[in-house]
């Protein structure tokens, strides 16, 4: 990722969480991955997506769980809206799924919670796809008049 793309993702994640704390950091000796940061809090990992002619990136976040299943709605949406500095995020459990739940900020589907149970451990991991056309609104916000 080159510095043009880590800032338009910088400020698409400022803008989708209405958080100005959100920080997109190249990571050195990795060319297409980035971290995300709330303020100095380590969030999650970014990577770049090039397997096909679209240019997508990932955003991954590890999040663990308490052993009660019946919890895990209301404390995955409290985790992350604290995490990600944002009120606007809430979770959706999924029809018929038990292993994922849905997340949104206001209307806007914005990614997935699968959730992991292995040898008593539960946790969950966010994933969040950001498409290249998502960004083209920071493109042009930043172009020259």
């Amino acid at each position: 990722m080159d510095v043009t793309e880590i800032r338009k993702l910088d400020g698409y994640l400022k803008r989708l969480f209405s958080n100005p704390r959100i920080r997109v950091v190249p990571r050195p000796q990795k060319a297409d991955m980035a971290e995300i940061y709330n303020g100095a809090e380590f969030l999650g990992v970014l990577t770049v997506d090039d397997e096909d002619e679209d240019r997508s990136y990932n955003f991954r976040m590890e999040i663990a769980l308490s052993q009660s299943p019946s919890e895990d709605v209301q404390r995955l949406n409290t985790y992350l809206r604290d995490r990600l500095g944002s009120t606007k995020i809430r979770i959706v459990p999924r029809a018929k799924k038990t292993d994922s739940m849905e997340a949104y900020v206001g209307e806007e589907f914005v990614g997935v919670l699968f959730i992991d149970e292995r040898k008593n451990v539960r946790s969950c991991v966010f994933e969040m796809a950001i498409l290249d056309v998502d960004l083209e609104h920071d493109s042009a916000a930043s172009s020259p008049s």
